[in-house]
């Protein structure tokens, strides 16, 4: 595809703002690999704004059903192919096989000068694809800030999802913000050089977030122990049980809260200052499993820290 094809889905138009507009109607045939949960998710996505996912490369099992299920009409092709008949190549590939498929698709020399290349990693901007800007390709980071779990939920989600894009320069993040409007995203400008955290953050927020809530699950199904109130269900280690319909509201509303309004979201025995409730929770969470009280210990430090609350409990969270 040529960029200075005005019959091409590509615009030539130097003004970014035109290039928004110009996008918008233009029907780019993409290109996917792999069909991962993102991938796929994406596909669909680009597909219901009018795009044609001629092919995607899938390679296990799980990824050709996905394929099948969620893009019917694309073929399953190898990388090379798919490469190059490519007019937008996706690259939803994991952070660390990025690097080593730019350069192999580079030196294979299968995709064409003007290609748009975006890769879908949270970490890296664009200075990983490199190898196919140099050949003439025109490198984005379109990073949905979203988990994936391989269900439909995956492209509903996408509706109320913001994305992460980097680009080389202002044509290319006009092509990235006109792709994920269409996608039905909000689209976010990320520096290059602040990838990494941006990263790291949204990690933080979301990867944490399940490990202490399933810990607190844990704790929550011992404390739940015992004869239990007529007719109510027993206490087990399957999920949606009792222990997720307590936990899920106060959860909820701390989320919320916190989007909300800040730090004064925070409450509890740390916030307080209540150095006593905090000793007790820690006897106790160490008594169940001491990982359990280290994680909280370690939460509940940069808590008092940020809540700034008694020294005594700060004291007492750093073990002195």
């Amino acid at each position: 595809m040529n960029p200075d094809d005005a019959s091409s889905g590509y615009p030539a138009s130097s003004d970014p703002q035109s290039v928004v507009g110009d996008l918008a109607p233009a029907r780019l045939t993409v290109g996917i690999v792999s069909a991962g949960r993102v991938g796929s998710a994406l596909g669909v996505a680009l597909e219901r704004a009018g795009h044609v996912v001629f092919g995607v490369a899938a390679i296990s099992e799980a990824s050709v059903r996905r394929a099948q299920n969620r893009l019917p009409d694309s073929q399953i092709l190898p990388v090379e192919d798919v490469a190059a008949r490519s007019e937008l190549l996706l690259l939803a590939v994991p952070d660390t096989e990025l690097a080593g498929l730019a350069r192999g698709l580079a030196s294979a020399k299968v995709v064409r000068p003007g290609t748009i290349v975006a890769h879908t990693s949270g970490a890296n901007g664009v200075g990983v694809l490199a190898p196919l800007a140099d050949i003439g390709a025109m490198p984005l980071a379109i990073h949905p800030a979203m988990t994936f779990t391989g269900h439909d939920e995956d492209i509903i989600r996408l509706g109320n999802a913001c994305f992460g894009i980097t680009a080389a320069d202002e044509i290319g993040y006009a092509i990235a913000q006109a792709l994920v409007i269409e996608m039905g995203g909000e689209p976010v400008r990320v520096q290059e050089h602040n990838r990494a955290l941006y990263h790291a953050a949204l990690a933080h927020g979301s990867n944490h977030l399940v490990t202490v809530i399933v810990d607190a699950l844990a704790a929550l199904r011992i404390s739940l122990e015992g004869p239990g109130l007529l007719g109510q269900q027993i206490v087990d280690d399957q999920p949606n049980g009792l222990a997720e319909r307590l936990l899920a509201p106060l959860a909820s509303a701390a989320l919320d809260n916190a989007l909300r309004r800040g730090q004064s979201a925070l409450t509890g025995p740390v916030a307080r200052g209540d150095a006593d409730a905090v000793a007790a929770h820690l006897t106790a969470l160490e008594s169940v499993d001491p990982r359990l009280a280290e994680g909280y210990r370690a939460m509940s430090l940069r808590t008092a820290e940020r809540a700034g609350t008694n020294p005594a409990v700060i004291e007492l969270l750093k073990g002195r």
